[in-house]
């Protein structure tokens, strides 16, 4: 049988560990603050960078896309048949992924 010192003891271990406990979870937590910061600060970034490439290349894009759209209203059986090949090619995807 515990005798009243080794209870008293094991009470006051436990109130240690619990303020251990607290501090170690206080500084997980500004941690874990600092790398969501971190990690915020670098996507915006990252999207900062990407807008100001898509920006610049969005001309070459829209032109890319009139010659595209030139070219299927003089060849519409070959741009009906290309939308097909691709529908195709999706379903197909999607099939083989069940």
């Amino acid at each position: 049988m515990a005798t009243l010192s080794t209870v008293s003891d094991l009470e006051k271990q436990v109130a240690t560990l619990s303020r251990e406990l607290a501090a170690l979870r206080k500084a997980i937590s500004r941690q874990g603050g600092a790398y969501y910061e971190d990690g915020r600060d670098a996507a915006s970034d990252y999207y900062s960078q990407l807008a100001g490439r898509l920006a610049d290349a969005l001309p070459a894009i829209g032109g890319r896309g009139k010659a595209i759209e030139r070219t299927a209203r003089e060849h519409p059986a070959t741009a009906a048949a290309v939308g097909l090949l691709v529908l195709g090619l999706v379903a197909s995807l999607f099939l083989a992924r069940r």
